[in-house]
């Protein structure tokens, strides 16, 4: 029960992120190809970020005595190296692209139903976290095909998840909301 209090408590995390998810799904819609993009510069932009910051952890803070310290240099180098590449090639980052949203979206719906499976038991009735489950799964599977021919069908497909998922998530944040106050006033 303890659980349900802290998740209830913290009704408004799914409430911010149903907000964003909407704000996402609209801006797909309104801007697609800008969107799709920029998220392909976005990637290239932290990978190469990511990859300094690995070198720099290399050489800055890792102990050659450790053994792992080159391991650290062949990250950066390959984030560098994969930052560059999407920029001269974008087109092949957005394929690339597509395929781990599309694997990403299958793992969250699947965590998302074994959450939801988990809440039932707290929950009665609880329904939402399902549907964003199999909505996660069913996007995941659309978009594992064709990704780069689709790409902005891509951008059109999340951008209905988004707005749909955002709000199931605000639906989820209310009646925790309600499971809050609830269980404040019997406190």
């Amino acid at each position: 029960m303890l659980a349900v209090k802290t998740i209830a408590a913290h009704w408004w995390v799914p409430l911010i992120r149903g907000i964003i998810a909407i704000l996402f799904g609209i801006t797909a819609f309104l801007l697609p190809g800008l969107t799709a993009v920029v998220f392909v510069f976005l990637f290239a932009g932290y990978a190469v970020a990511d990859g300094i910051l690995n070198l720099i952890t290399a050489f800055r803070f890792a102990q050659p005595s450790s053994g792992r310290w080159w391991w650290m240099i062949v990250q950066g180098l390959l984030g560098i190296g994969i930052g560059v590449v999407t920029v001269l090639w974008p087109h092949i980052t957005a394929q690339a692209l597509g395929i781990l949203v599309a694997v990403w979206a299958i793992a969250t719906g699947l965590m998302e139903i074994a959450a939801a499976v988990r809440l039932r038991k707290d929950i009665p009735n609880e329904i939402f976290l399902i549907v964003v489950g199999v909505l996660s799964i069913i996007v995941g599977i659309v978009l594992s095909f064709e990704p780069l021919t689709a790409l902005l069908a891509w951008v059109w497909v999340v951008g209905v998840y988004a707005i749909i998922a955002g709000v199931a998530l605000i639906a989820l944040a209310f009646r925790l909301r309600g499971m809050n106050a609830k269980m404040g006033a019997a406190a």
